[in-house]
């Protein structure tokens, strides 16, 4: 195996492989470093990728149960095999994965399993062997790992991370999940269709805390009817592994100070966000540092300290979504090219995937409340659309924010069928600095879920949608 190379990344999730595969194709030598035995990282070995297998085929279960007979439709003699639908999502991660391992030998990309370990600025070492591999160029794609709570014991079988979550023996009879956010909200919605008892414990007031707080409200009231319970405003004050029972928690409700809630379950699954990984790097010998953070600092350029190292995704903070990293994966390859490539980071969407789905891009109200800045507003509900109606998805909304007197579109946030897909209409918009009236006046299709996108811009433009 050669050991020399123009790039090596080091981490195979979205941000590495992507990055790699475009170094190659700007004609670098490049090589990829991934710990495990299959490529593709968190996300498509257990993130992104199995979790939205599982949230499908949980929807269809839901479809049976709650929505089946409206569409004259009669399915009361149905059962869930968990083997099978584990044994899928299994097939859909494995798919994928080979996917990137075909990538890799298209590209000519040399891929190397092992920890690596940086022996000084400019070579690695694979952990446990004895090969030293240099580089002109290095791009640290570790990504990152659920956060774990110091004061909580992970035994990983009842105290659980959203990993574990993915691979449960059962379907368990309750669960709690501290965090709504995300990952807390789509595991949760996966097992409440199933038929298990499901308890949000969240420490803010409102659910998905980090996007416009009327996703929150709106994405609230679909899980409530969904069958989720909530405690918002809640502490955990501790967690208790009970032996051949599960995890019995206390909980402090912070409205009221002193009010404890016990509750009980099966498992505890903590989903309170995640952190860089940087376990094994040996960065000293790199001559690099952590920040305050324990993330990597970049520059414009997303250069480390070492101008030749850089960095990218969940290892440098920020926003930690698979896109992002996807993103910075290219910005580096054409860097290094001497190009000139951009990242607009105002620009990331946000995307819950739960049903209804949440999305966001841009400001939300709360942050242009708290600049001062001046801006008009308007939003269209789903329930008037007729697509809407033919479908029965009658909860959420489309809001549309545009400065009050250029009309540019500053934010725009929906939650609802399909938003996944919908919020990009917006990224485009935006990214080509579009009005509210430029979205208004584009002709959508009907009958179909984009004509809330186009309703939600007319009334933050005049005020007067045509359909409500």
């Amino acid at each position: 195996m050669e050991s020399e190379f123009d790039v090596i990344v080091i981490g195979s999730g979205p941000g590495g492989y992507v990055c790699a595969i475009r170094c190659a194709q700007l004609g670098l030598k490049t090589a990829i470093v991934e710990k495990y035995s299959t490529l593709g990282g968190t996300c498509l070995n257990v993130g992104c990728i199995p979790s939205k297998a599982y949230l499908d085929s949980s929807e269809h279960v839901q479809f049976l149960k709650a929505h089946a007979k409206t569409h004259g439709i009669i399915a009361s003699d149905f059962s869930v095999d968990w083997k099978t639908m584990k044994d899928r999502v299994s097939k859909v991660v494995k798919t994928t994965c080979d996917g990137i391992q075909f990538l890799m030998k298209k590209n000519l990309i040399t891929v190397i399993t092992g920890v690596a370990s940086f022996k000084d600025p400019f070579s690695i070492e694979i952990q446990g062997k004895k090969e030293i591999y240099k580089a002109k160029n290095f791009v640290i794609a570790t990504g990152s790992k659920p956060t774990q709570i110091p004061s909580i014991i992970y035994d990983k079988k009842n105290i659980i991370s959203s990993t574990e979550a993915l691979n449960l023996e059962k379907i368990p009879k309750k669960l709690l999940v501290l965090g709504a956010g995300a990952i807390g909200l789509e595991m949760g919605s996966v097992y409440a269709r199933l038929g298990t008892k499901v308890t949000v414990i969240e420490m803010t007031p409102s659910i998905i805390p980090q996007m416009d707080q009327d996703l929150g409200k709106e994405l609230l009231k679909a899980l409530r009817k969904e069958g989720l319970e909530f405690y918002l405003s809640t502490k955990l004050l501790k967690a208790i592994v009970q032996k051949n029972v599960g995890v019995k928690i206390e909980c402090e409700n912070l409205e009221e100070p002193g009010k404890i809630i016990e509750m009980d379950a099966d498992h505890l699954l903590v989903a309170v966000g995640r952190t860089a990984y940087t376990e094994g790097l040996n960065l000293q010998n790199a001559l690099l540092k952590l920040n305050e953070k324990k993330c990597l600092e970049v520059n414009e350029y997303l250069q480390t300290s070492q101008k030749h190292i850089y960095a990218i995704g969940d290892v440098i903070g920020g926003i930690m979504l698979a896109h992002k990293a996807q993103e910075e994966g290219v910005f580096v390859a054409e860097t290094i090219l001497g190009q000139k490539p951009h990242v607009n980071y105002n620009l990331i969407p946000n995307v819950v995937y739960t049903w209804p789905e949440a999305a966001g891009v841009g400001a939300t109200e709360q942050e242009l409340i708290k600049k001062g800045k001046k801006f008009k507003k308007g939003s269209f509900p789903f329930k008037a659309l007729g697509r809407a109606r033919a479908s029965e998805e009658f909860f959420g909304l489309v809001k549309i924010l545009s400065d009050e007197v250029s009309d540019e579109i500053l934010g725009v946030h929906m939650v609802g069928p399909r938003c996944a897909d919908l919020i990009q209409e917006a990224v485009v918009a935006m990214e080509y600095r579009a009005t509210s009236e430029d979205i208004a006046r584009i002709c959508h299709p009907h009958p179909t879920y984009s004509e809330a996108v186009k309703e939600a811009a007319i009334s933050a433009w005049n005020g007067k949608p045509l359909h409500l």
